[in-house]
């Protein structure tokens, strides 16, 4: 599936089949996320793999009961981790860049698995110290997103989206308006 396809077919899945995520697929997932653009190729944020159904259970706790989490076979913890790019970017790269980073590593992850035939949904209501106790995250690392991946047992419909002419502002190729 090419990246537009990819785009087009992303939906949030909430319900998960009792199917475990093959370990070639997880891999080129975790291979896409590694591949993500970061400020200044600092990388600054960490992944924790999340497959046990106790910690699983924690985040559903963290995610103020957001059930499905534990029904996917595997849940992604996307962290920032501002310490990797304060060197070179100060305050800025620890407060902004490195949430972006991490934001950025979530979406390719959301694509790869999208295109490998996958379904996720991106989770980022929940309790930042909750969800950080969940995965053992300390020091200065902080969640930025919850990503449950795998099989979808649902297909809702596409959902609509904003107007072109209403999201995009300036000039626009191929458009009459500006």
């Amino acid at each position: 599936m090419d990246i537009f396809e990819a785009i087009k077919q992303r939906h949030s899945i909430r319900v998960y089949q009792r199917r475990e995520v093959e370990a070639e697929k997880l891999q080129r997932i975790l291979e896409a996320i590694n591949a993500a653009p970061s400020a200044g190729n600092c990388q600054a944020y960490e992944v924790v793999l999340v497959r046990d159904a106790e910690r699983k259970q924690r985040l559903v706790k963290a995610a103020w009961d957001q059930t499905f989490i534990a029904e996917a076979s595997v849940v992604l913890v996307f962290l920032a981790a501002p310490d990797r790019n304060h060197a070179r970017y100060a305050t800025r790269g620890a407060e902004l860049y490195c949430v972006q980073d991490a934001t950025i590593a979530c979406a390719y992850a959301e694509l790869a698995a999208t295109a490998l035939g996958l379904s996720c949904c991106w989770v980022g209501a929940y309790d930042d110290a909750a969800v950080a106790a969940a995965v053992g995250a300390t020091g200065t690392l902080r969640p930025v997103a919850v990503l449950p991946i795998g099989y979808a047992a649902e297909q809702p419909p596409a959902r609509a989206r904003r107007a072109l002419s209403d999201l995009v502002h300036g000039e626009v190729v191929g458009s009459k308006q500006s």
